[in-house]
């Protein structure tokens, strides 16, 4: 199986000179910001899912990837590659994620991060696929609450359209952790629902009439193909993480992956968190992954 990451610097001058033409807007600092993190996220890969064959990493164009890469190990997939140019430039994942199954030579089963999920104990191959099915956890909702449910609510909701079935006051949503795919299924419910997919497409950024990756997973679900059992995982939100704590967990993992999500915070905080963060994966992970000049 493969592993598929998109990521963004939100540093880069030229990312930030697209986005504030397009936009028109200053840039979203929690969402676009780099921790620094990306080299460890492909060493958890490396040494805790030795099965991945190759990890894919989406990147908007070439000055988004990093200096450190070594580009015939990480093979770097532009927005261009996949996505269709009416809807480019985009700062909104979930067009990006819409179209992650188009990547060239990308296996049957893979595995999508974001770049804020980290491998962090052994994994076996079991945990995210048995006999062709992916696995992960899955939640009910009745009401939806901002704008990160209201998105999950219309993948929810399209995903039951496309297999015929009743409308539904209750929608589901996997866990926030990285997500099992199969590439034929992402295939099948594209072409069938295509249209509704380009309309929501089409925003630069977020808005609450996106459909995210989850249409794809809540497909499957719908189908029957989805063994509903909790990938083994830890989240934490810096905005009330410890340095202390996020240091003693990787060190020590409790759990195999672990997803450290980012907020606003005051530029101090944002120091303090990022040095103990980057310390303590330079403890865990000390060696380069192949991924690495």
């Amino acid at each position: 199986m493969d592993a598929v990451i998109t990521y963004v610097d939100g540093n880069d001058p030229a990312w930030k000179r697209d986005y504030e033409r397009t936009t028109n807007v200053p840039v979203m600092e929690k969402r676009f910001r780099d921790w620094g993190t990306l080299k460890y996220l492909l060493r958890g890969i490396e040494t805790k899912m030795p099965f991945i064959r190759n990890v894919f990493l989406v990147v908007s164009h070439p000055s988004q990837v990093p200096h450190w890469a070594d580009q015939e190990q990480l093979r770097i997939v532009l927005h261009n590659d996949i996505i269709p140019a009416e809807f480019l430039p985009t700062f909104n994942c979930n067009p990006i994620e819409m179209h992650l199954h188009r990547i060239p030579g990308l296996d049957e089963e893979y595995i999508y991060f974001n770049d804020d999920m980290f491998p962090v104990g052994d994994c076996r191959p079991t945990d995210f696929f048995r006999d062709g099915r992916p696995v992960i956890g899955y939640y009910t909702h009745l009401f939806a609450s901002g704008m990160y449910k209201k998105i999950c609510r219309n993948s929810d909701r399209l995903a039951r359209k496309a297999l015929g079935l009743k409308p539904s006051c209750f929608f589901t949503r996997p866990q926030h952790i990285c997500s099992p795919m199969l590439k034929s299924q992402c295939e099948e419910l594209y072409s069938m629902v295509e249209d509704e997919i380009r309309k929501t497409s089409a925003t630069r950024t977020r808005t609450e009439e996106n459909l995210n990756q989850y249409l794809f997973l809540d497909y499957m679900n719908y189908k029957g193909l989805i063994i509903k059992e909790k990938i083994s995982n830890k989240h934490f939100s810096v905005a009330v993480a410890s340095p202390e704590s996020l240091r003693d967990f990787l060190h020590e993992p409790t759990r195999n992956l672990v997803c450290i999500n980012d907020v606003r915070l005051s530029e101090e905080r944002y120091g303090q968190l990022r040095g103990a963060i980057l310390d303590a994966f330079e403890s865990t992970f000390p060696d380069k992954s192949r991924f690495e000049l």
